[in-house]
């Protein structure tokens, strides 16, 4: 018969090997005693940025719940979202309570400024990473585990530039971007892009502030040059505030963002007939009539109750990405993080292609940038439409 002090140690021992376990990364225990891949996603799920947030966070539950209930190849997947409020000390926060829950393999975060933080510690902590949205080239740069499912900045200024000058060349462009890494590293690829053609941009005006409210000069510098185009290369905030006080000015040239204007059509206090004609460059259009489209948006409706967005869906192709390569690895989910970021870079980094609803085949480099093809898209009638 065991005695007390038998019992208490016994469980004592084993609550100190799960301790054990969870610390070194070790998966977790699924249906039928599986090991469990840990996936954990750090974004903003509160505050101004937080329709980002919540679609990264439901596009990559909606994946895993999908690849758990096929269960073709025996690898269970557990999603864990924490809320780092596009915070770069928060998000290393949210990563650290990650890393107590023992995560193996993150997914994000979902905005840059706090994606630069954490990918230092992921770098030392050898957690292999692929964001599905955090755009700066500094993301990656100097780290050999962290990878974009998005465009890279650089590459979607180069990106909207030549589109414009393909199909929109005898407008008359002017550019309101951010004094922010996003935005300026966007605005001064498109401008040599642009300029370099031999065009002219008739009128070019900053703003410093994420909670700006007054765009009065800068539109009015649009307005007096002539400007029928405005490239706005910003989030959503300060795009539904721009749309909202040119309409009561009167000037409506057309508006071409990129990512980062995604979300805008939901804003919180905006009315989105406002958005009508805006044009922005995407992965990624709900309307889009191939049927993996469709079977997700189908899907992501039922879940969420409300249209998904790029965010949901690169966070949904980052998981099939991550799911797919892991099976090439050859390991399972009782590998250690470092053994699996390992196994994981050396996937990538020879020639793993992974089709989504974001990008066929697509692939990596070395540092860590994906290769697929923007869609041109313009909301009309309150929906994305692929141009």
């Amino acid at each position: 018969m065991k005695t007390k002090f038998t019992k208490f140690m016994a469980a004592a021992l084993a609550a100190v090997m799960a301790f054990a376990l969870a610390a070194c990364g070790g998966g977790g225990s699924g249906e039928g005693g599986d090991a469990v891949l840990k996936i954990g996603s750090t974004g903003p799920l509160t505050g101004p940025a937080a329709i980002y947030g919540n679609a990264v966070k439901n596009g990559g539950q909606l994946a895993v719940d999908e690849i758990n209930a096929a269960n073709a190849d025996g690898i269970q997947l557990s999603w864990q979202a924490e809320d780092d409020e596009h915070d770069p000390e928060k998000a290393v926060n949210a990563y650290n309570t990650l890393m107590d829950s023992g995560m193996q393999i993150l997914v994000g975060p979902t905005t840059s400024a706090p994606a630069v933080a954490v990918a230092e510690k992921a770098d030392a902590d050898r957690v292999f990473t692929l964001t599905p949205s955090a755009s700066q080239a500094a993301v990656t740069e100097g780290h050999d585990n962290v990878y974009q499912l998005c465009f890279n900045d650089p590459n979607q200024g180069t990106a909207a530039a030549q589109y414009i000058l393909a199909n929109m060349k005898d407008k008359k462009v002017g550019v309101i971007y951010q004094q922010n890494d996003y935005s300026q590293g966007i605005y001064e690829k498109f401008k040599a892009e642009y300029e370099g053609a031999g065009n002219k941009i008739v009128a070019t005006e900053a703003f410093a502030k994420d909670d700006e409210k007054d765009f009065t000069a800068q539109l009015n510098s649009m307005k007096n040059a002539g400007a029928d185009l405005v490239f706005v290369p910003i989030y959503y905030t300060p795009a539904a505030n721009i749309l909202t006080q040119a309409d009561k000015m009167g000037y409506n040239p057309t508006f071409f963002g990129v990512d980062g204007m995604d979300g805008i059509l939901t804003a919180e206090n905006f009315d989105a007939k406002l958005a009508e004609g805006v044009m922005l460059l995407t992965p990624f259009v709900a309307s889009a009539e191939d049927e993996a489209t469709q079977k997700f948006v189908k899907a992501y409706v039922d879940a969420y109750g409300e249209e998904p967005n790029q965010f949901a869906a690169d966070a949904y192709d980052c998981v099939y990405a991550i799911y797919n390569a892991f099976k090439e690895t050859g390991l399972d989910a009782s590998a250690s993080t470092e053994e699996i970021c390992d196994a994981m870079i050396k996937v990538f980094n020879g020639g793993f292609t992974s089709s989504g609803i974001t990008g066929e085949e697509m692939k990596w480099n070395e540092n860590g940038e994906v290769d697929k093809t923007p869609k041109a898209c313009v909301i009309e009638n309150g929906v994305y439409v692929q141009k």
